[in-house]
């Protein structure tokens, strides 16, 4: 007697926990690199830890379907369910919708001729129990299941937060959809979602659809014997929603290779499969299928592509050897001509700077009337530097589309690559505008010096001219070269009071505008051009020596902005060094990426904020 009650109770232990062993229900490739994994692990388990190939996974995402879950019902309504069927499947589906928790949400889909959602998104449990009330027999025969998926991934699309599961509840086979079992799929990977088919066995029913649907999308299939049994199949799972973890990761295989998974829960055994990743091609994604039809992906595709590269490569060598003849022909008749006899090399340098100015002259053209453009092209005059704003343009998107490129090869994400090629472009503008403002510095550095020359110069009985004559020589960069163009364009006719005007507005200089405002006033109505330089050099020099004081009085601020600022961004780069598994779900997940995009602004609108309150306009 003690021996069979011993049995009785290992049997009472072993059999429940060989039963709620956890278990892989299904991988999910057609997001590919992203794959998701469908684990049914022991009841009141914690999260599940997966590993591909003895490695930790990158950019986990875990959903807990026993806590919180997003579930759209597909309920059939076709001729078939009419009378007592329809009525057992609604109340079923009653009981099912109202045993969830308070925190799902629950979205209803009827499966007639045609598919008609009852709601515009997901409701909760007592408002789909009501939607179902509703539900009748369509008139019009036809079974549409697959677009029915394909309107509940849509429904879908938009949750975030939650794990989703589409219920498909059915007796019959798919006769009226306008997509097919692959968009089907297709939709529901996209959606995040996995399948799970409730057959109702019958004359027409036919169960090979709904299995593939099911594995496909990391689901299930339950079948029940008739309409009476859906309430036991519901039960059934409504158990397996209840211990189910959908599992989103970013593998790091190719294409074509068997990857060795492994899940393990918190004090539990890893439970091992096998999963073969679809080859390239075979499941080629939304944008690539928009562009390149399903047939490039095959080998015979490949060639075809390879072919046509190979005819476009000859072409432009055919064309760039015609140039060249070309050029041969011109250089054999130039000595006969009279011509100058250049070098070579000097012709192709004057050949590609004939290139480089067409193209600079096709984007200044382009842009001549935008007020960004003029403002880069004051810009690379402030900073005196032999560049045309055209090739500076030309310089900044070939270097963003050098890194954009860069990046993509080596795998970059789609912000990483965004990023990369801001930087990229807005380097060399952020150099030029560096130049500029040094260059004004220097020039404000030089005034008060510059105008105590000119009253010395108009004391000892010289002409204004002369004044500015007797700068160019004695000053240094880059007041004497400002000045020595306002030499030469009063030498071309140019009045010199609009020379001078031209050299504020090209300098850029608040002080010198100042004093060109002064001296114009002074020309017209006459008076001591030396006594107003004079003034006007105290009241500068004592300009630039109270910024000089607001510049340190706010030095204490302006470097909290600058810690405050760059702490966010130093902290990510060394956490993600010391681990970058630990960083990982920030980078590569989209809710990571949305707080990362959020941090930014957050950072953008604070350093304006802090900036607006360290400086001062004088």
């Amino acid at each position: 007697m003690r021996r069979l009650l011993v049995a009785a109770l290992i049997a009472l232990v072993v059999v429940p926990t060989a039963a709620a062993a956890t278990q892989v229900g299904g991988v999910d490739a057609t997001s590919f690199p992203s794959l998701r994994v469908t684990v049914i692990a022991p009841q009141g388990s914690g999260q599940p830890r997966l590993t591909e190939n003895g490695k930790a996974v990158v950019g986990l995402e875990a959903y807990n379907l026993g806590a919180q879950k997003t579930i759209v019902l597909a309920v059939d309504r076709s001729q078939s369910m009419r009378g007592r069927p329809l009525a057992d499947a609604i109340a079923s589906a009653k009981q099912f919708a109202g045993d969830l928790g308070a925190k799902d949400r629950v979205g209803i889909v009827a499966v007639g001729r045609s598919a008609i959602a009852l709601d515009r998104g997901t409701s909760s449990p007592a408002d789909a129990v009501d939607q179902l009330g509703a539900l009748r027999v369509d008139a019009k025969s036809g079974t549409a299941l697959y677009d029915a998926v394909v309107l509940a991934a849509n429904k879908l699309k938009g949750i975030s937060g939650s794990g989703r599961a589409i219920v498909v509840v059915t007796d019959g086979r798919d006769v009226s959809s306008l997509s097919s079992l692959q968009d089907a799929v297709q939709a529901a990977a996209h959606a995040h979602a996995a399948v799970y088919a409730i057959g109702i066995g019958g004359p027409d029913f036919t169960a090979d659809p709904l299995q593939e649907l099911a594995s496909r999308t990391g689901g299930s299939f339950h079948r029940a014997s008739g309409a009476g049994d859906l309430a036991a199949t519901y039960r059934a799972l409504s158990s397996e929603l209840s211990r189910t973890w959908q599992l989103t990761y970013l593998t790091a295989a190719r294409p074509g290779e068997t990857i060795h998974l492994a899940v393990r829960t918190p004090g539990g055994k890893a439970s091992p499969t096998t999963f073969k990743l679809p080859s390239a091609g075979s499941t080629p994604s939304d944008s690539a299928t928009g562009l390149i039809p399903s047939g490039g992906y095959s080998a015979f595709g490949t060639f075809f592509v390879a072919i046509c590269v190979g005819f476009l490569m000859l072409l432009a060598c055919f064309f760039w050897f015609a140039s060249r003849r070309g050029d041969v022909v011109r250089a054999r008749i130039e000595p006969h001509l009279g011509a100058h006899n250049t070098n070579a090399r000097a012709r192709r340098r004057e050949n590609r700077a004939a290139t480089r100015a067409r193209l600079s002259t096709a984007i200044e053209t382009a842009l001549a009337d935008v007020k960004q453009f003029k403002q880069v092209h004051r810009m690379i005059e402030r900073a005196d530097l032999p560049l045309r704003p055209g090739e500076l343009l030309a310089i900044s998107g070939g270097i963003a589309i050098f890194l954009g490129f860069c990046a993509t090869v080596f795998g970059a994400s789609f912000l990483a690559i965004i990023a990369l090629m801001a930087i990229g472009g807005g380097a060399p503008i952020a150099w030029v505008s560096f130049k500029a403002r040094g260059r004004v510095r220097e020039f404000e550095n030089q005034l008060p010096d510059l105008l105590i020359t000119l009253a010395a110069s108009l004391k000892a009985g010289h002409s204004f001219r002369q004044g500015i004559q007797s700068v160019v020589e004695e000053g240094a960069e880059p007041a004497s070269k400002e000045f020595q163009r306002v030499l030469a364009e009063t030498q071309l006719g140019k009045p010199i009071d609009d020379a001078l005007g031209d050299m504020a507005e090209r300098v850029g200089s608040e002080n010198f505008t100042f004093v060109i405002t002064a001296v114009t006033i002074q020309r017209q109505i006459g008076g001591s051009l030396s006594g107003l330089f004079d003034m006007v050099a105290e009241t500068v020099r004592q300009r630039q020596q109270f910024a000089r004081k607001v510049r340190s009085l706010t030095a204490m601020g302006r470097m909290s902005a600058y810690v405050l600022v760059a702490l966010p961004f130093f902290l990510a780069t060394v956490v993600t060094i010391l681990n970058p598994v630990y960083m990982a779900p920030l980078y590569h997940t989209s809710l990571g990426q949305k707080l990362l995009a959020t941090g930014v602004v957050m950072l953008t609108i604070g350093s304006l904020m802090l900036k607006k309150i360290a400086s001062f306009r004088g």
